[in-house]
């Protein structure tokens, strides 16, 4: 008689500000909803106090000390039982400053949050306009001390270019408009890549049904699922550093919402707005100067940051999209 092989359980915890996240996590998880040998437990992070979208200017720039510190907000009871047994957690989050954004670390940070992943392989989801190399790696640190095992990393980023985002991000964040307009494509992630995500959702359930994700390794690797911009990382590093130093400066103005924050948070954006128009273009500039003679870094650096899953197309044929 033919044993009936086991439900995996699936638990997917996603905070969506935008409506985007969840797009890209319905389209990974489409496959898996079809089938009858996965059961999926979708898991909303609620914060106590709701971030307004769209933002308004001091709402949007009073998170960044927080989300910079990891300091976590308070959020709703997680509507899931701590002592269920998952075979795979899928953690979906923003990136806000260059750190996870804040409701994701709540989760991270919260008990019932820490006993849910622990010992239990997690694949990371990013929707975000270009930067996610250190967020990811404060997310690595996260999943370590509470610890999980992080099994692969998919990074999906807005379209248009690194300038054209700088332009179209902003404005769907504080205005809630999203479309093309003036020869800027619109913002966000591409429809086509949000559609595309369903090839890990294929490979994902077809890795349950063998039981890969108890490996050790990666089961998406060789399906582009993450690809790091090199010209980006410097850039990332510098921002961050001066993201820590300019947080611990606003932090002590006062709490979150404080009047006293306002005066130092227009200084800082003003240093941001400098730092992005001189520093960064600079900085890409020298790079890609630089470039020829270092190649063999720039390759290891970004095997570094893309792993564990890679940047590899070897297996795009074994997962089309449908």
């Amino acid at each position: 008689m033919m044993s009936v092989p086991e439900i995996k359980k699936v638990l997917v915890v996603q905070y969506s500000q935008t409506g985007q996240l969840s797009q890209i996590v319905s389209s990974i998880l489409a496959p898996l909803s079809l089938s009858p040998k996965t059961s999926i437990t979708t898991l909303t992070i609620e914060p106590q106090k709701p971030y307004p979208f769209p933002w308004d200017f001091f709402s949007f720039f009073d998170v960044f000390p927080e989300s910079v510190y990891l300091d976590p907000p308070a959020i709703k009871p997680l509507a899931v039982d701590e002592s269920e047994d998952f075979d795979l957690i899928i953690i979906a989050y923003q990136v806000w400053f260059l750190s996870p954004s804040l409701p994701i670390t709540a989760f991270m940070k919260n008990q019932t949050g820490k006993k849910l992943i622990k010992d239990k392989p997690v694949i990371t989801v990013i929707g975000c306009r270009n930067m996610w190399v250190m967020a990811q790696e404060t997310m690595k640190s996260l999943l370590q001390e509470a610890g999980a095992r992080l099994i692969d990393n998919i990074a999906l980023v807005d379209q248009g270019s690194a300038l054209a985002s700088f332009v179209t991000t902003p404005r769907w964040l504080l205005s809630g408009k999203r479309n093309a307009f003036l020869g800027f494509p619109a913002a966000g992630v591409s429809i086509k890549d949000i559609r595309a995500c369903s090839r890990f959702g294929e490979a994902i359930l077809d890795s349950l049904m063998s039981d890969r994700e108890k490996t050790t390794g990666p089961i998406l690797s060789g399906l582009a699922a993450v690809k790091t911009d090199y010209s980006l990382i410097q850039s990332e590093k510098i921002g961050f550093r001066s993201f820590r130093i300019w947080g611990k400066l606003i932090k002590k103005a006062g709490q979150p919402g404080d009047s006293k924050r306002k005066p130092i948070l227009l200084i800082y954006l003003v240093f941001l707005i400098l730092m992005i128009i001189t520093v960064v273009p600079v900085n890409m500039l020298l790079k890609k100067l630089l470039a020829p003679f270092r190649k063999e870094q720039h390759k290891r650096l970004q095997q570094h940051f893309e792993l564990p899953s890679g940047s590899g197309t070897e297996r795009m044929d074994e997962f089309p999209c449908r």
